[in-house]
């Protein structure tokens, strides 16, 4: 209707009931629930009521093009929520993505501890109260050959409760060159700034020495912090203090020499062609006295921030106050647990771990399967344009930057539809496929989909025709 009074604009619009009785209203309440749906017309109606107020519109919208824009916002605020995605990206710990996927082993776990009492903090055999850490720490330590261990929410808190304390009021030496800031601008020298240390620069950006580590080393000198720069390279014209040399300064000056990680790998990735990740195993049998990393990264479980070391620090972060507030919790204990498991059996740990299930797949395997879903669906429709193409997959999350794994993937295009529609469209799935743009294609990357993506993608691509 147009042309008439605001108000009798107005009282054409549908009422809510009115809404909610239709055939379409039906569907929805029985999908999306009675409240959501109302508040869903409620605010589709007051658009509609101010754009009439304002003469902007002046024609009244009928019932079905009302309903199709309360069906777009209720779809809009169901994607607004955590839920389910494919990940087409090549990148294996996406962390927007949320990084690593958990094992079979690990998900049953999870739903066992999610829907029953387990023994978090009781320990069975004497009867009485126990400690949450008690498995996890024998885990690590078997695992990592470390003295002791503890586990909290993640790296950051890691960092942070090692150095609120070992260094809390006291200097600690930091090269320059590893002064990393992470997602989100968290700065390293910020957290330890929270946790009460003076920090102590060395060295320069690009070039440290180790006589630059020996001249900072004062009365005041609480330990020394080495950063893995995980998620960044310095090349060109540069120096850095090995690991060996910063133990015998470490040693010589009775401090503790504590290796921030990062990422922190249980596994040589050196068979799989990445390269600069020392395992955890390896830096505790050179002497690093405190080890920090985290859980969800290449390790392979949920968040977590895990400290591996010598006893006699551990222990005193053990009665650290802050641990409370810092401290994990039972699901993430119980993924952390079932994934530390996994390591003790070397031959079914790819099947076991999804990660180096990923970081393992053939290139060559990738290829046949990329031609095979192309040729499967090249005939399905003129418009549709779908080839194999070559791609580079990482494993992300802030390892082993500069580094990717030769990997393949499909892309797609449709005559006359632009890519960005194209994204948009699989991003709005009900299972939504988040793949990338690259040059005349939307592309999704074959390496990191898991069991049962590919149905989907199949299936989308083929309804992909009656919505573009």
């Amino acid at each position: 209707m147009s042309g008439s009074s605001i108000n009798d604009r107005l009282r054409y619009l549908p009422a809510v009931h009115t809404i909610l009785n239709s055939d379409e209203g039906i569907k929805l309440v029985q999908k999306y629930g009675h409240k959501q749906v109302v508040e869903a017309s409620q605010f589709v109606l007051d658009l509609w009521r101010k754009k009439l107020k304002d003469s902007k519109v002046l024609t009244v919208p009928d019932l079905a093009s009302i309903m199709l824009e309360i069906r777009e916002y209720l779809l809009s605020v169901s994607q607004s929520c955590l839920k389910r995605v494919i990940n087409g990206t090549g990148i294996i710990l996406h962390t927007n993505l949320g990084r690593a996927v958990l094992g079979d082993k690990v998900r049953q776990d999870l739903a066992e501890g999610a829907c029953h009492y387990i023994n978090l903090e009781y320990d069975l055999h004497e009867g009485k109260r126990g400690s949450r850490y008690a498995y996890v720490e024998k885990l690590l330590v078997q695992i990592t050959g470390a003295e002791s261990a503890l586990v909290v929410n993640n790296n950051a808190a890691a960092v942070l409760l090692t150095v609120s304390t070992l260094a809390g009021g006291k200097e600690a030496i930091v090269s320059r060159g590893e002064l990393v800031e992470i997602g989100g601008s968290f700065r390293l020298p910020d957290v330890l700034k929270l946790g009460g240390a003076k920090l102590i620069e060395v060295g320069t950006t690009n070039r440290t020495y180790a006589t630059d580590y020996q001249k900072a080393v004062g009365l005041n000198t609480s330990l020394i912090l080495k950063v893995h720069t995980s998620n960044y390279c310095i090349t060109g014209f540069t120096k850095s203090v090995s690991r060996e040399a910063l133990v015998e300064i470490a040693q010589e000056a009775n401090i503790p020499l504590v290796e921030d990680l990062g990422s922190g790998s249980l596994l040589d990735l050196a068979p799989y062609g990445l390269q600069g990740e020392t395992p955890v195993y390896d830096i505790i049998s050179q002497g690093v006295d405190v080890v920090t990393f985290s859980g969800d990264k290449l390790l392979g479980g949920p968040q977590a921030g895990i400290i591996v070391g010598k006893k006699k620090y551990l222990e005193a972060m053990k009665q650290n106050q802050l641990l409370r507030a810092l401290r994990i919790d039972k699901l993430s204990l119980l993924a952390l647990q079932g994934t530390l498991q996994a390591y003790l059996d070397k031959e079914t740990i790819f099947e076991n771990l999804p990660i180096y299930r990923m970081v393992a797949k053939n290139p060559e395997v990738l290829k046949k399967k990329a031609y095979e879903i192309c040729d499967n669906l090249a005939s399905f429709n003129k418009e549709l344009i779908i080839n194999a193409v070559p791609t580079k997959g990482f494993v992300g999350g802030g390892s082993v930057p500069e580094q990717f794994l030769p990997s393949w993937g499909i892309g797609l295009r449709l005559n006359n539809k632009s890519l960005v529609n194209i994204d948009k469209y699989f991003r709005d799935l009900e299972t939504p496929i988040i793949g990338y743009i690259a040059k005349d294609y939307f592309v999704i990357d074959l390496r990191t989909l898991l069991p049962g993506d590919e149905e989907i993608i199949v299936r989308s691509i083929r309804n992909i025709i009656n919505i573009l």
